[in-house]
């Protein structure tokens, strides 16, 4: 007898929809079939896609910024995941420049993230390191960790790494089989004026600087090797000169994420009374930019959400200084995503993240694997509905196409029939 069983759904496997039904044996998918068997759970989801479960690999739970911390913890931002039908995510240890405190930081955040409700592992963080590189990335490697971030620009906080670690980092790449994500900006072409209000975000972060940024460090990778990933690239400008200029390695060994925010919302909303609730970097850009964005999500090769929340009051300042940027999304990446391109966008959030990081038994609905599941029900309706922490959303009332009705995570509940179910999670 199987544990669990769901009928009736429309079920993504290999890319297209079958009329079958799923069933679950303790963590495991254990047979797709039409039949009907016995089990001592059953939900009939009949008319409702049943789809592998999200990865969003860029989060930033209780991030220290010096002065404020991030506003979601492990255990509300986890909570939004699995109300997005994500049921692992990956964050960011704190950035160090040297193997020992690399450690520290690693500890520090197994404990933060003790009471997750969705798996979840770290991206390492270096910041201008002051160390032999390969000892950080050997302990880094002694910990089991599998990524490393670093920023081309906040030299202003220290946290800039230069050209020549950059190059160093991407031949350790290649020799140690690591991913290396990359912050990608030109911190010369990036102005902090004092006098700056929040409607200045674009003058401050023009797309130039993330244009230039990144086809140097593409440039990098083709020249040195290794594998690179860009977080959150914002201007569909950006993406089409990296598809002019260096096809042969985008996707390949030097891999795009994007984020929702870039997909649906515009520069225009800095102009707004309210327009510091949407300050965050890299900043939203043009129409057009955004709209090229779109016609090119192909060459995109994952979505993540950048997700780092914030209270009204913690933004509310005019001086774009005095703003800690970010915004939360977690919880309708798939909503907003769904609603662009349908399932073109479910490999870029489940299948390609996995097999980025060689996690085989996730990101896909088959035999053998976890039962790591969401099931979607279609129906047009707006954003309305809200778990987290802060008190707004820059994504109330956008349109989508359906919502999570039961997210299942290693064959349990975390969200049935739309109420929270807590389970305990797992690092991987």
């Amino acid at each position: 007898m199987y544990d669990l069983r769901i009928l009736g759904g429309k079920v993504y496997v290999n890319n297209e929809y079958h009329n079958t039904n799923v069933y679950i044996k303790g963590e495991r998918i254990v047979s797709l079939s039409k039949e009907i068997f016995d089990a001592l759970e059953s939900i009939n989801v009949s008319g409702s896609l049943v789809l592998p479960a999200l990865i969003d690999p860029h989060v930033h739970f209780h991030l220290n910024l010096g002065k404020i911390y991030s506003r979601d913890d492990f255990l509300s931002g986890s909570i939004q995941a699995a109300f997005g039908g994500i049921t692992t995510i990956i964050d960011f240890l704190d950035p160090v420049d040297n193997p020992e405190d690399l450690e520290k930081v690693y500890y520090k955040r197994l404990e933060e993230a003790e009471n997750s409700v969705v798996d979840y592992f770290f991206h390492a963080t270096i910041k201008n390191p002051q160390c032999n590189l390969e000892d950080f990335v050997l302990k880094m490697k002694e910990l089991g960790i599998k990524s490393l971030k670093l920023f081309t620009t906040y030299s202003d906080s220290g946290r800039r790494t230069y050209d020549e670690d950059i190059i160093e980092l991407l031949k350790l790449s290649e020799k140690y089989h690591f991913l290396l994500l990359a912050h990608i900006e030109n911190d010369e072409l990036i102005k902090l004026d004092d006098d700056y209000s929040f409607r200045d975000l674009n003058r401050s972060r023009p797309t130039l600087s993330e244009t230039k940024e990144a086809l140097k460090l593409a440039s990098y990778v083709r020249k040195y090797g290794g594998n690179l990933y860009m977080v959150h690239l914002s201007s569909g400008y950006t993406l089409l000169k990296l598809k002019e200029e260096y096809s042969d390695i985008l996707n390949k060994r030097f891999f795009v994420e994007s984020c929702p925010h870039y997909f649906t919302l515009t520069q225009d909303k800095l102009q707004l009374d309210d327009g510091f609730l949407y300050t965050l970097a890299p900043p939203l850009r043009s129409k057009d930019e955004m709209v090229k964005l779109r016609e090119n999500i192909n060459d995109v090769f994952s979505i993540g959400t950048d997700h780092c929340a914030f209270f009204k009051e913690d933004k509310n300042h005019y001086m774009l200084k005095e703003i800690p940027l970010g915004i939360g999304g977690i919880e309708y990446s798939f909503d907003l995503m769904y609603q662009v391109f349908q399932e073109k966008i479910i490999d870029k959030m489940s299948k390609n993240i996995f097999k980025l990081y060689e996690i085989e038994d996730r990101g896909e609905i088959k035999e053998g694997n976890l039962a790591n599941l969401f099931v979607y029900d279609l129906m047009s309706n707006e954003i309305d509905d809200f778990h987290g922490l802060t008190d707004y959303s820059v994504y109330h009332n956008l349109p989508r196409k359906g919502r999570v009705i039961h997210t299942i995570n290693r064959g349990k509940f975390i969200v049935k029939n739309l109420n929270f179910h807590y389970t305990k999670a797992k690092k991987i």
